[in-house]
């Protein structure tokens, strides 16, 4: 196989959490001649893959640097805390940060919440990623708050999770080097976007209109009335100004069209 025969490929980088298969769906049944190769990235290498290359599009955390990088905002997480089953948080609904003030709250190293004052206490040491933590809540060390598509990841029969109303939220977005918008980019920014297989980077299409407007220019000229007045009635061949019983439109001599009264 040559160089030219060898088709394009698409690589999509993802960060831990993001579950791109809807999207991956869409773009095997519309590029299905162009493979898309999924790249699993951490919060902390993503931006990097894309300006190095690495991968030509990018589901990652905001913020993002944007002097070189486009990004879409895509949708907000909901925050939540990783607890075991039995601890007494499960029993509520919902809790609040000031909840977990007595609380052993990990802190790992690869967390994507912007917290500008952590909840809880401190643990002695912050682990080195997320998966770390969530062996630590299981071994009852502390608990962890984290967006919950990190909870489902790395979901555990022992553990379970509530929202938390007042935390940071995580936004993920669609990200891609500025000066690198290639067509295939386009093509996956449109079905994140939600664009049908018609669409033109969104721009409406121009509606097929002459030919309708000949069928009624057609239509039109079929009703006109005749050029020397109203329209004729079919069947309706009689002369104006006669009677309609055929006589004339009135008696001999012009007089009332009365019969005489014999003398």
């Amino acid at each position: 196989m040559t160089g030219s025969e060898v088709p394009h490929s698409f690589r999509l980088a993802y960060v831990p959490g993001v579950t791109p298969t809807k999207w991956i769906r869409i773009w095997n049944e519309r590029l299905p001649d162009v493979p898309l190769t999924l790249v699993a990235v951490s919060p902390a290498e993503a931006f990097g893959v894309l300006r190095d290359g690495g991968a030509d599009a990018g589901f990652v955390r905001l913020p993002v640097d944007r002097d070189d990088l486009s990004a879409i905002p895509l949708y907000t997480e909901t925050t939540v805390v990783v607890i075991p089953k039995d601890h007494l948080v499960a029993a509520v609904e919902e809790v609040s940060a000031e909840d977990l003030a007595e609380e052993i709250v990990l802190h790992p190293l690869d967390d994507t919440l912007a917290w500008e004052r952590l909840p809880g206490q401190p643990a002695i040491e912050r682990p080195a990623t997320t998966e770390d933590a969530i062996e630590l809540v299981a071994a009852g060390v502390g608990v962890l708050v984290v967006p919950q598509s990190l909870a489902r990841l790395h979901h555990r029969k022992d553990l379970t999770y509530r929202p938390v109303s007042d935390a940071p939220e995580s936004r993920v977005a669609l990200s891609w080097p500025q000066d690198g918008t290639t067509d295939l980019v386009e093509q996956f920014i449109g079905i994140v976007r939600g664009r049908t297989v018609n669409s033109t980077r969104g721009r409406p299409q121009t509606p097929e209109q002459p030919k309708a407007t000949a069928k009624a220019k057609a239509k039109a000229k079929a009703k006109r009335p005749d050029a020397g007045g109203a329209q004729r009635k079919p069947g309706s061949g009689k002369a104006a100004g006669k009677n309609p019983r055929g006589g004339s439109g009135s008696p001999k001599g012009g007089k009332s069209g009365k019969p005489r009264r014999r003398p």
